[in-house]
This record gives C-alpha cells, structure tokens and sequence, in this order.
C-alpha cells in the first residue's frame, strides 16, 4: 500500500512540475494614459481587458493603473507591475515607447507589448490599428457635407498616428470637395475636455463647420452639438453625447488582438512582432451613418467597403507634402513605415508640424 502511495505521491509531483507556469492564473496588466471613463481610447482599452476576462474567465486576472504620465511615471508604473508578477503588460500610448522598452531589458521573462509605436525587442511587440481607415471615410463625409468648405482638427500631439489621421482626414475631404481647407489646433494633451472644448469653439466661430478630433473625450463633438455644425466621433461611437451632430465615429476594436496575445502567452507560443489591424479583420469599425443625406451615406458605403475589400488605398501616390516635395510616386502606396514616420503635412494644409 506505502509503495501504491509513494507511485501516486512521484507521478502527482511530477505531472505539478511539467504543468505550465500559469496553472494558476495568468496575471495580464494594462498602463492607461487617460481615465477608463473617457469614453474614447482608454474606455475602448479598457473593453478589451474586460474581454479577457470574460474569454478566460478564472485562467486570467487583469489589472490597470490609469492616467499614467509619460516620462518616469511611466516607467515606474511598468516596471511596479513586472515586479509585481504580471506575465504580459500592454502599455497603451505612443508615449509609453521608451520606458516600456527600457523596463522590457530588466525582466526577460515578462511580455511587454506597446500600442502605436514602432519600436520592438525579444522581449516587446508594438501593436496597432489603422484607424486612418476610417478617419479616411470621414474626410469623405465632411467633404461633401460641409457648407462652409472649412473643417477642422483637435490634435493631441504631433506625433506620426495623429499626423497620418490629419492627412488622410483632409486627402478624403479633398478627394470630393477641391475647395475645402483645413484648420487644426495642438491642444498638448489626450484628455482635457476643457481645452478640447475650447479648440474646437475656437475653429467653428472662424467658419469650421465639421469637426474632428484625436483626442479621448466627447467634448469636441459636444461642442459641435451646441454650435449646430456637426463632427465625428472618436474612438468609441460617442452617439449620445451628440445625436444631432455626430455622422459616425471611428470604434477601437482591441479585443481580438488582446485575446489572442494573452492565449499565446498561455500557449507559449509568444512572438515579439509588430501587428497593424485592418479594417477588414473588424479591429476598426465605424459607428451607423447618421445626419446626412443617403447620397452621402451611399457613397460613404461604397468608399468603406473600397477600404475593406483592398481595392481602395488612401496613401496611394502621387502625394507630396505642402512644401512641394514628392513623398510618394504616381502609383506608390505608402508602406507601413512610411505610415509609421509620417511627419510631414500632405500638400494643400496651410500649416507647419510643429517641431518641424
């Protein structure tokens, strides 16, 4: 009987040992730049965590710190959740790149991934969207909608995601509408809802009747409501803040990619890579078509779906930037790193990208 324990007593210690070192629960942490209520960028990350866990169910515990500053505050919260046992970390902004990286090369065995940056190691995947997709189809809307042939643009930072959304926002508004310009104001912060407030008044008393943005709340929408112009949702379908100025909005979906990034950790079969989301993978949606006339919503379809089945590129040369150079030949469809550096207005934006 001892010998019948003592086999039993081996062969459970031995099935312990080759069982995967998340037997118990896989610990998955997220660094937020803004707050989870933002209902815009945070609040779509922030769906996706809660995917996971609705996915994994008990295989998984998931945790967050919000409102992470860029800088040492950033790295202090990464390497705090390394330390603290997370298996696989998603830092959510572009700003997140270096400190990430940096705390990636002191813990070997946690998985770091970056969200809209460029950069990687063994250790660090960087990971995005190509939400300039949908932004493109709202250049279209707001092209043929506007009465004033004057839009407009509440930018974050002028950093290569939000410049290419600026671009493609304006290449679309001009496709349909040569007369068209566009006004853009820096407000130097992803959530502010007063300073995003503030921008978008200022551009739509100079004329701006279609308002877009890339930064995390409502409040530019809000804004276009009670001016009684009309704008774009950013994010997340911001419908009713605004239903009578919203057309559509751009929707974050990161919850495949999530899930499949926290089932390969679980798997082990982990890569360090650089993925871009596609419109077509369902990862970058759009909110229904609304306020606008069906001729608008018709041809807005028929350039979603362009998009969608790849037969329609909105980076396809020749495009040059506003100083007359040529960035891309007749023909050329710009590459991913074209995308992913692109620092440089297109031509037609009376502006200069600051910094440059």
């Amino acid at each position: 009987m001892k010998s019948i324990l003592r086999t039993l007593a081996v062969a459970t210690l031995s099935l312990f040992l080759c069982m995967p070192a998340f037997a118990d629960k896989l610990k998955v942490g997220f660094i937020y730049v803004g707050p989870t209520g933002d209902h815009g960028w945070t609040y779509r990350h922030d769906i996706g965590r809660q995917d996971i866990e609705k996915h994994f169910g008990d295989k998984v515990e998931t945790t967050f710190i919000e409102s992470v500053k860029y800088g040492p505050d950033a790295e202090r919260a990464i390497r705090s959740m390394a330390k603290g046992g997370a298996d696989i970390i998603f830092a959510t902004s572009f700003g997140y790149m270096e400190p990430m990286l940096k705390v990636a090369k002191e813990f070997p065995n946690v998985k770091f991934e970056h969200a809209t940056g460029y950069k990687q190691s063994k250790n660090m995947s960087s990971y995005g969207l190509r939400l300039y997709q949908a932004r493109h189809v709202q250049g279209v809307i707001a092209g043929m909608m506007t009465k004033t042939n004057k839009i407009c643009y509440v930018g974050a930072f002028p950093i290569p995601e939000v410049i290419r959304e600026i671009n493609t926002y304006y290449l679309g508004a001009k496709s349909v509408n040569p007369d068209v310009d566009i006004d853009i104001i820096w407000v130097n912060t992803w959530y502010n809802p007063g300073r995003e407030a503030d921008a978008a008044k200022v551009m739509i008393a100079e004329g701006c009747d279609m308002v877009a943005q890339h930064t995390d709340s409502p409040a530019p929408l809000q804004t276009a409501e009670k001016a009684g112009v009309f704008g774009f949702g950013q994010a997340s379908n911001q419908y009713k803040f605004a239903p009578k100025a919203q057309l559509t909005a751009t929707i974050d979906n990161w919850s495949p990619y999530y899930i499949q990034k926290v089932q390969d950790v679980m798997d082990g079969t982990w890569k360090s890579g650089d993925y871009f989301g596609h419109m077509k993978d369902d990862v970058v949606q759009m909110a229904p078509f609304t306020n606008m006339p069906d001729s608008v919503k018709a041809f807005a379809q028929k350039i979603k779906d362009g998009i969608t089945n790849g037969k329609y590129f909105a980076f396809t040369g020749p495009i040059k930037d506003n100083t007359g150079k040529l960035q891309l030949k007749d023909g050329e469809i710009a590459s991913d790193g074209h995308l992913n550096s692109m620092m440089y207005y297109v031509e037609g934006i009376d502006a200069k990208v600051p910094g440059n």
